[in-house]
C-alpha cells in the first residue's frame, strides 16, 4: 500500500551520533561463513541520527491510524510465529518452515496479533513492533520523516563507541553474571528458562543502553537495514559510507532476536548479520530508523 511521503525531517526519539571510522566485521572469526562477516575492514560514516529504540507497537499504531496502512502480513493473511507461543486455533495453523520446524505459519498473525488470532498487544505497547516486512518498515520511515539505517550505520551505532568488541557492552556475554540482552537460555528450540526475564519480546527500553544511548542493539528483535545483502560485499566495500550492493534478492537484518542461542543462531554479536526477502515477516522481526545529520530527506 503506498504511503504519501512526508519529506519533513523528524528527529523525534533519535540520538545524534558523531560518526567516524571503525573496524566493521567479525574480529573474532565466530560468524557463519555464509553470512559474510569478514574481512574486517575500515569504514568511515558521517554524523547521523539513530532511533534510541526499535519502533514500538504504540508508534506503529500511530502510523497506521494516520495513514490506514495495511502490513504485508495482514494482506497475505499469515505470518511466522515461534511454535511455543502460538495462540490460534488448529485450523489457523498452516504448516511449518522447511528446515526450521519451530517456525509455524499462522493464519491471522500480524503486528496487532503477534502469536495469532487469540493474542493481542494490549500490554505490549512499549515493546518493539513485529511482523513487519522491509517494505512495511520503509513505508513507516517515509511517513515519519526518517529512513532505514545503512548496515554500516547500524553497526557503528550498535557498537556504542566500543571498537572491535564482541558485544555492544564488551567481550563477555554476562559480565557480573547479569544478562545484558534478550536472547534464548536453555535448550533451543524446546526449553527457554527465560533467565533474562522474557520468553518473547522485551520492552524496547530494557537492560542497559550502549555507550551511545541506544537500547537493545543485541537480541530482542531483528532490525531491518536499508542495504541489499551480499556475503561477499565486505571484500569490496568502500571506506566512506558504504550503502551495500546496488542490487540483490534479500535485505540485511541486524542484531539477532529473543530466539538467538549459541547452539543455533549466534547472531547477537555486534558484527553478526543475516538477511531475508523484503516481503518477509515474523514474530521476531522489527526495525529502527535513522536520519541524516542535517538537510532534507534523501
Amino acid at each position: 500500500m503506498p504511503v504519501r511521503p512526508d519529506r519533513r525531517r523528524s528527529l523525534r526519539g533519535q540520538i545524534s551520533l558523531p560518526g567516524g571510522e571503525f573496524a566493521m566485521g567479525d574480529a573474532f572469526d565466530e560468524g557463519y561463513p555464509a553470512d559474510g562477516e569478514t574481512p574486517v575492514h575500515p569504514v568511515r560514516v558521517r554524523p547521523f541520527h539513530m532511533d534510541e529504540t526499535a519502533v514500538t507497537n504504540a508508534r506503529f499504531a500511530t502510523f497506521v491510524k494516520a495513514t490506514g496502512y495495511v502490513t504485508e502480513a495482514e494482506r497475505y493473511g499469515s505470518s511466522a510465529v515461534f511454535h511455543l507461543v502460538v495462540a490460534a486455533s488448529s485450523a489457523d495453523i498452516l504448516g511449518s518452515a522447511v528446515g526450521a520446524p519451530w517456525w509455524i505459519n499462522v493464519r491471522g498473525a500480524h503486528w496487532r496479533r503477534p502469536e495469532g488470532d487469540r493474542s493481542d498487544i494490549t500490554d505490549r505497547q512499549h515493546h518493539p513492533v513485529v511482523h513487519v516486512s522491509w517494505n512495511d518498515a520503509s513505508a513507516y520511515a517515509r511517513w515519519a520523516g526518517k529512513r532505514l539505517p545503512t548496515e554500516a550505520e547500524w553497526e557503528y551505532a550498535a557498537r556504542g563507541g566500543l571498537n572491535a568488541r564482541r558485544y555492544a557492552w564488551g567481550d563477555e556475554l554476562n559480565p557480573d553474571g547479569r544478562w545484558r540482552c534478550n536472547i534464548w537460555q536453555g535448550r533451543f528450540p524446546h526449553t527457554n528458562t527465560a533467565e533474562d526475564g522474557y520468553l518473547t519480546t522485551a520492552p524496547a527500553k530494557s537492560y542497559r543502553p550502549n555507550g551511545f544511548g541506544l537500547w537493545n542493539t543485541a537480541g530482542n528483535v531483528w532490525e531491518w537495514c536499508a542495504d541489499w545483502f551480499s556475503p561477499t560485499y565486505y571484500a569490496r566495500a568502500p571506506l566512506d559510507d558504504p550503502h551495500g550492493p546496488q542490487t540483490g534478492t534479500a535485505r540485511v537484518m541486524r542484531g539477532g532476536s529473543y530466539l538467538c542461542h549459541d547452539s543455533y543462531c549466534n547472531r547477537y554479536r555486534v558484527a553478526a548479520r543475516s538477511s531475508n526477502t523484503a516481503e518477509s515477516s515474523s514474530g521476531n522481526l522489527g526495525f529502527r530508523c535513522a536520519n541524516d545529520a542535517s538537510g532534507s530527506m534523501p
